[in-house]
């Protein structure tokens, strides 16, 4: 305290001044301490909003990123869409298949088109970007026939599934119903008649060929290409060859050994097992001479026909039939008002009471198919 001067009552308000500056009164020091109080509220209260946005712009960028990696994932497919176009009809029987429809799949922007075959199966291949959650549009074109539209959604989460099999059914250009004349022929007693060739076998006889082998026993093989099995005795080996002549083939042939050391030889059947015109019989001993046997059924191939015949099956004024790979001059019997008449199936498919078409099976069989003409009942 000594330190301190001495202040003059009558000191010059510039100097009072500056006293007060510098030893601020409590009410002061309160009011600074009131200001400083309501900046630190101030301050503190701005790194709250900067948190809250940089909260919500964490999130942002997070789903950005997550709708990045999921777009980059997603790629667009290549969609395969397959099934049958057939005739719609109230009798599930005469839902025949339409062959030439033209199937044309379009997302608006891109579009492939392709043809169904002779069962109406398409398979048809959409290449082209389809974004999710599009539609794709089937549409089926043909001759005689309505256009039809098949709608299929697509997307992210509705695939397409590979297995599903689109059933096209289109509905005949509205015409006429038929009538049937008042004084329609009747067409009964159907039946189909084809022929099959085939292969045939006739035993004409056989064939008999006797051979020996000469050769001395207890002769040591000293290396020589021919030997025992056991490589220790000289052996000898003959063949003989039989022909059973132009058209025809050996069946069942026999080879043994008849005479001599037969313990000590082989017969070699490689040549003659599966038969043939042409056969070798081989043989070898290593043991003193052997006589061998051969023995062979002769057969003679020719190409024989046989006449067949089935019968139709019939739906209201539909026909239907089959007929194999091998079927030749394929014709129709039929009762025409009571006579018997034979209509041959030619290549243009013309019969004089029917319309009739035809198209190839799954096993090479040919499936026939005819409608009744309006002067015609069954």
């Amino acid at each position: 305290m000594s330190s301190l001067k001495k202040i003059d009552a009558a000191a010059t308000p510039i100097d009072a001044l500056a006293f007060a500056r510098a030893f601020p009164s409590g009410r002061q020091i309160l009011q600074n301490l009131r200001q400083n109080s309501t900046k630190v509220q101030i301050r503190l209260k701005n790194p709250k909003k900067v948190a809250l946005w940089a909260v919500a712009g964490a999130i942002a960028v997070a789903a950005g990123v997550v709708l990045l990696v999921h777009l980059e994932r997603w790629r667009p497919r290549v969609i395969l869409m397959r099934g049958a176009v057939i005739r719609s009809s109230a009798d599930t029987r005469k839902e025949l298949p339409i062959a030439g429809a033209e199937i044309t799949v379009s997302d608006n922007v891109a579009r492939v088109t392709t043809i169904s075959g002779q069962t109406g199966y398409f398979k048809v291949k959409f290449r082209e970007r389809v974004w999710p959650e599009e539609t794709l549009n089937l549409n089926f074109q043909h001759p005689g026939y309505k256009p039809l539209d098949i709608k299929v959604k697509i997307g992210l989460h509705l695939p397409v599934d590979p297995h599903k099999l689109f059933i096209a059914k289109m509905k005949p250009v509205a015409t006429r119903r038929t009538r049937v004349a008042r004084h329609a022929v009747k067409v009964s007693d159907v039946r189909i008649r084809y022929t099959v060739n085939y292969r045939t076998e006739q035993n004409i006889g056989s064939m008999v060929k006797v051979f020996q082998i000469a050769n001395r026993g207890g002769v040591p093989c000293n290396g020589k290409e021919l030997c025992s099995p056991d490589r220790r005795w000289r052996a000898s080996k003959k063949s003989v060859t039989l022909d059973a002549g132009s058209g025809n083939i050996f069946r069942n042939v026999r080879a043994s050994c008849i005479a001599g050391p037969c313990p000590f030889t082989r017969i070699d059947s490689r040549g003659f097992e599966h038969g043939g015109r042409t056969i070798v019989a081989s043989a070898i001993d290593w043991s003193d001479t052997a006589t061998f046997l051969v023995e062979a059924e002769v057969f003679h191939e020719a190409i024989a026909s046989m006449v067949r015949k089935s019968y139709p099956a019939i739906y209201g004024r539909d026909l239907h039939f089959t007929a194999p790979p091998t079927a030749e001059g394929v014709s129709i019997e039929a009762q025409l008002g009571g006579k018997l008449m034979v209509f041959p199936y030619g290549t243009d498919l013309y019969m004089k009471w029917a319309v009739c078409g035809s198209r190839k099976g799954p096993n090479h069989d040919t499936i026939y198919q005819c409608e009744l003409k309006p002067e015609y009942k069954f």
